[in-house]
Protein backbone atom coordinates (compact mmCIF):
# COMPACT_ATOMS: atom_id res chain seq x y z
CA UNK A 1 0.00 0.00 0.00
CA UNK A 2 1.19 3.99 -1.07
CA UNK A 3 2.19 5.58 1.75
CA UNK A 4 0.39 8.59 2.16
CA UNK A 5 3.03 10.44 4.34
CA UNK A 6 5.45 9.84 1.73
CA UNK A 7 3.20 11.78 -0.58
CA UNK A 8 2.43 14.98 1.46
CA UNK A 9 6.28 15.33 2.41
CA UNK A 10 6.76 15.50 -1.57
CA UNK A 11 3.90 18.08 -1.79
CA UNK A 12 5.08 19.88 0.86
CA UNK A 13 8.41 20.00 -1.01
CA UNK A 14 6.94 20.70 -4.39
CA UNK A 15 5.01 23.56 -2.94
CA UNK A 16 7.30 25.59 -0.52
CA UNK A 17 7.86 29.08 -1.73
CA UNK A 18 4.59 29.41 -2.83
CA UNK A 19 1.38 30.39 -1.17
CA UNK A 20 0.16 26.68 -1.23
CA UNK A 21 -0.12 24.09 1.09
CA UNK A 22 -0.96 20.53 1.96
CA UNK A 23 -4.76 20.26 3.37
CA UNK A 24 -5.04 16.17 3.73
CA UNK A 25 -4.07 12.90 1.69
CA UNK A 26 -6.62 10.10 1.47
CA UNK A 27 -5.27 6.50 0.49
CA UNK A 28 -7.79 3.75 0.35
CA UNK A 29 -6.59 0.00 0.02
CA UNK A 30 -6.83 -0.29 -3.59
CA UNK A 31 -4.07 2.34 -3.52
CA UNK A 32 -6.58 5.55 -5.49
CA UNK A 33 -4.79 8.47 -3.33
CA UNK A 34 -6.39 11.84 -3.08
CA UNK A 35 -4.37 14.79 -1.91
CA UNK A 36 -5.78 18.25 -1.12
CA UNK A 37 -4.07 20.84 -1.49
CA UNK A 38 -5.03 24.90 -0.99
CA UNK A 39 -3.97 28.07 -1.19
CA UNK A 40 -3.70 31.74 0.70
CA UNK A 41 -4.80 32.95 -3.27
CA UNK A 42 -6.06 30.73 -5.63
CA UNK A 43 -5.02 26.93 -7.03
CA UNK A 44 -4.93 26.32 -10.83
CA UNK A 45 -5.32 23.44 -12.85
CA UNK A 46 -1.73 23.92 -13.92
CA UNK A 47 -0.47 23.52 -10.46
CA UNK A 48 -2.34 20.83 -9.46
CA UNK A 49 -1.03 19.38 -12.71
CA UNK A 50 2.73 19.74 -12.32
CA UNK A 51 2.24 18.63 -8.46
CA UNK A 52 0.66 15.63 -10.21
CA UNK A 53 3.69 15.09 -12.50
CA UNK A 54 6.38 15.92 -9.72
CA UNK A 55 4.70 13.16 -7.05
CA UNK A 56 4.27 10.11 -10.05
CA UNK A 57 7.95 10.88 -10.88
CA UNK A 58 9.18 10.10 -7.50
CA UNK A 59 7.93 6.23 -7.62
CA UNK A 60 8.57 3.40 -9.20
CA UNK A 61 5.21 2.11 -11.72
CA UNK A 62 6.44 -1.18 -11.52
CA UNK A 63 7.30 -1.29 -7.74
CA UNK A 64 3.74 0.37 -6.50
CA UNK A 65 0.82 0.74 -9.22
CA UNK A 66 -1.52 3.37 -7.75
CA UNK A 67 -4.11 6.58 -9.02
CA UNK A 68 -3.00 9.85 -7.32
CA UNK A 69 -5.57 12.69 -7.86
CA UNK A 70 -4.12 15.87 -7.06
CA UNK A 71 -7.23 18.57 -6.19
CA UNK A 72 -7.75 21.97 -4.90
CA UNK A 73 -10.24 21.82 -1.74
CA UNK A 74 -13.31 23.20 -2.93
CA UNK A 75 -15.41 26.40 -2.77
CA UNK A 76 -17.89 25.03 0.53
CA UNK A 77 -15.87 22.17 1.65
CA UNK A 78 -14.57 21.60 5.17
CA UNK A 79 -12.20 23.40 6.24
CA UNK A 80 -9.02 20.70 7.72
CA UNK A 81 -6.16 22.44 8.48
CA UNK A 82 -5.23 26.13 10.85
CA UNK A 83 -4.50 27.75 7.74
CA UNK A 84 -7.64 27.37 6.35
CA UNK A 85 -9.13 28.89 9.06
CA UNK A 86 -6.49 31.53 8.89
CA UNK A 87 -7.23 32.83 5.52
CA UNK A 88 -10.76 33.38 6.52
CA UNK A 89 -10.48 35.82 9.39
CA UNK A 90 -13.24 38.42 9.08
CA UNK A 91 -15.59 36.66 6.40
CA UNK A 92 -18.27 34.64 6.98
CA UNK A 93 -18.27 30.80 8.08
CA UNK A 94 -21.00 28.17 8.35
CA UNK A 95 -20.32 26.44 11.93
CA UNK A 96 -22.05 23.63 12.89
CA UNK A 97 -21.59 22.55 16.80
CA UNK A 98 -21.42 18.90 17.91
CA UNK A 99 -24.68 20.42 20.28
CA UNK A 100 -26.43 20.18 16.70
CA UNK A 101 -26.71 24.11 16.54
CA UNK A 102 -25.68 25.33 13.24
CA UNK A 103 -24.44 29.47 13.54
CA UNK A 104 -23.83 31.84 10.53
CA UNK A 105 -20.87 34.04 11.82
CA UNK A 106 -18.14 35.89 11.21
CA UNK A 107 -14.52 34.12 12.11
CA UNK A 108 -13.03 36.39 14.11
CA UNK A 109 -10.06 34.35 15.40
CA UNK A 110 -8.69 30.87 15.09
CA UNK A 111 -5.98 28.84 16.72
CA UNK A 112 -4.79 25.19 17.35
CA UNK A 113 -7.41 25.10 20.18
CA UNK A 114 -10.65 27.49 19.88
CA UNK A 115 -12.29 29.44 17.30
CA UNK A 116 -13.29 33.35 17.69
CA UNK A 117 -17.17 34.18 16.62
CA UNK A 118 -19.19 36.93 16.31
CA UNK A 119 -23.11 37.10 15.01
CA UNK A 120 -26.02 38.47 15.77
CA UNK A 121 -28.59 36.53 18.20
CA UNK A 122 -32.16 36.94 19.75
CA UNK A 123 -32.09 36.75 23.25
CA UNK A 124 -34.05 37.15 26.09
CA UNK A 125 -33.80 40.90 27.86
CA UNK A 126 -35.48 40.86 31.48
CA UNK A 127 -38.49 42.83 31.90
CA UNK A 128 -39.55 42.23 28.45
CA UNK A 129 -41.46 39.80 26.69
CA UNK A 130 -40.05 40.02 22.97
CA UNK A 131 -36.37 38.75 22.60
CA UNK A 132 -34.41 41.58 21.35
CA UNK A 133 -31.57 41.51 18.26
CA UNK A 134 -27.90 41.49 19.98
CA UNK A 135 -24.22 40.89 18.63
CA UNK A 136 -22.55 38.48 20.15
CA UNK A 137 -19.27 37.33 20.50
CA UNK A 138 -18.25 33.83 21.72
CA UNK A 139 -15.21 31.58 21.88
CA UNK A 140 -15.90 27.82 20.77
CA UNK A 141 -13.58 25.17 21.42
CA UNK A 142 -12.62 23.23 18.39
CA UNK A 143 -13.78 19.77 20.51
CA UNK A 144 -17.01 21.77 20.02
CA UNK A 145 -16.88 21.95 16.37
CA UNK A 146 -17.93 19.45 14.17
CA UNK A 147 -17.10 21.46 10.76
CA UNK A 148 -16.50 24.46 9.34
CA UNK A 149 -17.01 25.98 5.97
CA UNK A 150 -16.90 29.30 4.53
CA UNK A 151 -20.41 30.62 3.64
CA UNK A 152 -21.33 31.98 0.35
CA UNK A 153 -23.98 34.13 -0.32
CA UNK A 154 -25.90 33.96 -3.88
CA UNK A 155 -27.90 36.80 -3.44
Amino acid sequence: MIDCKKIEEIAERELAGTDMFVVECTCSPSNEVELLIDSDTSVSIDTCVALNRAIDAEFDRDVEDFSLMVASAGIGSELKVLRQYLKLVGKPVEVLLRSGVKLLATLDAADEESLTLSYDEKVAVEGKKKKELQHVVKRYAMEEVKYTKEHLDYK
